[in-house]
């Protein structure tokens, strides 16, 4: 049982964090082998932002949504105060907006690295129009992910393609406003199979400081290759001042869209354990944007979103019982026995029932998956959207 000290830091923790859940991760999406048709999935930006209105009702942690601008704004920029409007009615807030330069057939052999010039035009007036969306919902980071490379050694120049990123994203950047920020994420494969463009964490960290002094590195814990230390990536990119903010899921063998924990739970830990260590050694608040990235083909999606707020808010919680000081002591003196047991006890510290005061001190449900079943809200949304899905995918999973 916690004492008192330890459950006035769980509580402080919590009231400090959010995170962000994603827009599609409440449509029916897939694998490339297909997907399955879930009857009370999302089809509208609106019934999206209704279901994100219901994770945030039942956690308390998640009041923003990160939007894609393809898929989440029917007429582009047009479309920007309404999405905005029909956040706040369901008690939400529009977050990072995530530019599209992967869907549309001219981003066959890349987007900002395109070798013609009329692409690479394009995928730029696409950012520049995100950054204008994001002026108008108050959004501070405009989140860029590309799936540029190449699948066969000799097709493409690595070097000129590096070139041609550089020299996009500093176009972008340049048309930030005050308090934006571009951040830049990486993937080491998929599509791109023989080299990716932006593969790894420097990479990208070299790319965001090229673009300018608003550039920052987004690392989503789905794309690194396995046994990859991801907390040694978040120390080094902390001590640099380049870490902007993170895509959460979990994996078993790369950007598997898992629940955020339902893998490797310790690792959340220790990812939360390093930004903490580095805040209060510092005394500097990080200033990063925590999202959700996941989008499931088999679970019910607002039920795996509130489980995945959830244990984000668990581990945020056991990272905040971390002795530092104590810490810092015994890995001066190399007590390694002792150090190693101060961060393990943190973790195996049960914050069920802190976490249950916490939310009963706001309004809420102690049990927020329970309370959100109670509320019969996703039997009503199977029903009123059932049709519609049907006549998209054909039969129901």
């Amino acid at each position: 049982m916690l004492s008192n000290a330890q459950e006035a830091a769980v509580w402080k923790a919590l009231d400090a964090f959010n995170i962000e859940v994603p827009s599609w991760g409440f449509a029916n999406t897939g694998t490339r082998f297909g997907k399955f048709i879930q009857a009370e999935a999302a089809t509208t930006i609106e019934e999206k932002l209704s279901d994100a209105g219901q994770v945030h009702k039942f956690t308390g942690c998640c009041p923003s949504v990160a939007v894609h601008v393809l898929w989440d704004f029917p007429q582009g920029k047009a479309s920007a105060p309404e999405v905005q409007a029909l956040a706040a009615k369901y008690g939400v807030r529009v977050g990072a907006i995530n530019p599209n330069v992967f869907q549309d057939q001219i981003y066959k052999h890349g987007s900002l690295a395109n070798p013609d010039a009329e692409v690479r035009r394009a995928a730029v007036g696409h950012i520049l129009d995100c950054i204008e969306i994001s002026s108008v919902t108050g959004s501070r980071d405009i989140s860029l992910w590309f799936t540029d490379g190449s699948n066969y050694p000799g097709t493409a120049s690595i070097r000129e393609r590096k070139r041609l990123f550089e020299e996009g994203l500093r176009a972008a950047h340049d048309k930030l406003a005050d308090g934006q920020r571009l951040l830049v994420e990486y993937k080491p494969f998929e599509p791109a199979f023989y080299h990716t463009d932006i593969a790894d964490w420097g990479m990208a960290l070299l790319l965001a400081k090229a673009a300018g002094p608003k550039g920052r590195v987004l690392v989503d814990t789905g794309h690194h290759y396995q046994a990859q230390n991801i907390e040694q990536i978040v120390a080094w990119l902390l001590s640099e001042g380049m870490l902007g903010g993170f895509h959460f899921n979990d994996r078993r063998y790369a950007d598997d869209d898992l629940t955020l924990g339902s893998i490797d739970p310790y690792q959340v830990f220790r990812i939360f354990h390093e930004i903490r260590f580095f805040e209060w050694e510092t005394g500097k608040d990080a200033g990063l944007a925590y999202m959700i990235d996941q989008s499931h083909n088999l679970k019910s999606k607002i039920e795996e979103m509130i489980q995945t707020a959830v244990m984000a808010q668990a581990m945020c919680a056991k990272a905040a019982l971390v002795d530092l000081e104590a810490l810092g002591g015994f890995q001066r003196s190399c007590e390694l026995i002792d150090a190693e047991e101060c961060l393990k006890s943190a973790f195996a510290e049960d914050v069920r029932p802190a976490l249950g005061g916490w939310r009963k001190s706001k309004g809420l449900a102690e049990d927020p998956l329970a309370a959100f079943r109670a509320s019969g809200y996703l039997a009503q949304a199977g029903r009123e959207r059932g049709a519609k899905n049907k006549m998209a995918g054909g039969s129901y999973a």
